[in-house]
């Protein structure tokens, strides 16, 4: 094969580190610089491993969809327990709120003794309460109003208390939210 010929200008310290280098392999500074260009220009594939990279960048993907699912269920349920908790809750007297916040530190001191437990374990409790109602009423899902009770109340006083009133009939081909909550 006929080869071509360069003139290459490098630093004088690159110079030195290629001249001991040949040196050291015995062999000629051309087989070195031809080597070491193709190396750069063409490098090897390695067998495997792009197949490897799709395969992990699958299991990610499904890993970030479970995590987006629970994300999810997560949101939905605090974001109801919050509208439902502040919709039910009236204010407390004054004479009775030093007492409520002392409960209330004892009760969240034991909530996050009771998340640290689960965190510890892969027992989640989303998990159990998922698989119990999809076992004991697997159509809840698909035919539960998500807000009836909460149609049912009316507001109170103007302080926030609320009050059950009997439910008026609610069409059934009704899915429009009526805006209470």
């Amino acid at each position: 094969m006929a080869k071509k010929r360069y003139a290459l200008y490098i630093s004088r310290a690159l110079a030195n580190k290629f001249d001991l280098v040949a040196e050291q392999r015995h062999g000629s500074k051309s087989a070195m610089l031809e080597e070491a260009l193709r190396l750069c220009l063409e490098p090897e594939k390695v067998p495997g491993v792009e197949e490897v990279l799709v395969r992990r960048l699958d299991e990610l993907h499904k890993v970030v969809g479970i995590v987006n699912r629970d994300v999810a269920i997560v949101t939905e349920t605090l974001a109801l327990f919050v509208r439902y908790f502040l919709m039910i809750t009236p204010p407390l007297p004054q004479s009775e709120q030093e007492a409520a916040r002392l409960l209330g530190r004892e009760r969240f001191q034991v909530f996050v003794a009771q998340v640290g437990r689960r965190l510890a374990t892969d027992h989640r409790l989303v998990t159990e309460v998922l698989e119990t109602i999809t076992s004991n009423n697997p159509d809840l899902f698909a035919t539960a109003a998500d807000d009836a009770p909460l149609r049912r109340q009316e507001a109170g006083n103007g302080n926030g208390a609320y009050r059950e009133v009997p439910a008026a009939k609610e069409p059934t081909d009704s899915k429009e939210d009526t805006g209470h909550g």
